[in-house]
């Protein structure tokens, strides 16, 4: 199949153009700057220079290619909603643009917005929608595009995707534990965040674009939870930091704009994606990853 691949240069992005190609199928890959045109035109995949914001050229991605796989989003947490609204936009494009095929659509969420404290599945939904958790947008616009016939599927992404080059959320902890001078973690550290090696989420984005199935919301997790004082300790036992525990206000002075994200506790299942698609994850698992490719 030819797939048309947003954020193709970025750290899930090129996971999954790596994958595609290696399984024989044809890329079409969006990036924004020359260096990503660079990286990608490396890999052998054909790309499309623009923004994902720009209508007119993801209708033109969509319609050169047999399949979507959408991963652009802007990380940017001091315009955090507006992104979010943004993210909507592009979905809902890519809604209208496939309207009447029968062309696999597969956008991107987080299992981080199931933050119940309990072990959540697929088949729970986010509460309150993007009034109350603004990330929701995306599912929302999903569910809107597969009301209307298309060929729809969403990917939640657990807090923790990991492999050498992140600098997603755990890059970000590891910094604020070298500002600060000590590792820390939130009252008794208990909360968990699920992860998946890099790899084996571009393998699962991959799948569903091939087997199509009739499930359709996936948790691309590896491990259920990792407790974040394990991560906490693991970082503190390599950088030889003091590993402490922080309350609720401390963790504010501590974390700032991050303590939200810190104290998330959403153990996931995998159970039904596993089951849908034989997804068998093979990568590392986070505290493995950190310790040999983190510091």
């Amino acid at each position: 199949m030819r797939v048309f691949v947003t954020g193709a240069s970025g750290f899930v992005g090129s996971a999954i153009v790596k994958e595609l190609l290696a399984a024989g199928h044809q890329v079409l890959g969006l990036v924004r700057s020359d260096k990503g045109a660079g990286q990608l035109a490396a890999t052998g995949a054909e790309v499309l220079r623009g923004d994902v914001n720009d209508t007119g050229i993801i209708r033109h991605g969509a319609a050169a290619c047999e399949a979507v796989i959408h991963t652009a989003f802007n990380h940017d947490f001091s315009q955090f909603k507006a992104n979010c609204e943004a993210d909507r936009k592009v979905i809902e494009t890519f809604g209208e643009a496939l309207t009447g095929t029968d062309k696999p659509l597969v956008i991107t969420s987080g299992v981080g917005l199931l933050n119940y404290g309990r072990l959540v599945s697929e088949a729970d939904t986010v509460p309150g929608g993007s009034d109350v958790i603004p990330r929701a947008a995306s599912e929302e616009a999903a569910r809107a595009a597969s009301a209307k016939g298309v060929n729809v599927y969403i990917v939640r992404l657990p807090p923790s995707v990991h492999g050498a080059g992140d600098h997603g959320f755990v890059p970000i902890v590891i910094g604020m534990a070298r500002e600060k001078g000590k590792s820390a973690y939130v009252g008794e550290g208990n909360n968990q965040w699920p992860a998946v090696h890099r790899s084996d989420a571009a393998a699962l984005y991959r799948l569903i674009m091939e087997k199509q199935p009739s499930l359709r919301t996936f948790h691309a997790v590896a491990e259920t939870g990792v407790p974040f004082r394990e991560i906490a300790q693991a970082i503190g036992k390599e950088l030889n930091l003091h590993v402490v525990s922080v309350s609720n206000d401390e963790a504010a002075e501590h974390f700032g704009w991050f303590a939200h994200f810190a104290a998330i506790n959403c153990p996931s299942s995998n159970e039904q994606t596993r089951q849908a698609l034989g997804w068998e994850p093979h990568g590392p698992g986070l505290i493995e990853d950190m310790q040999d490719n983190y510091f």
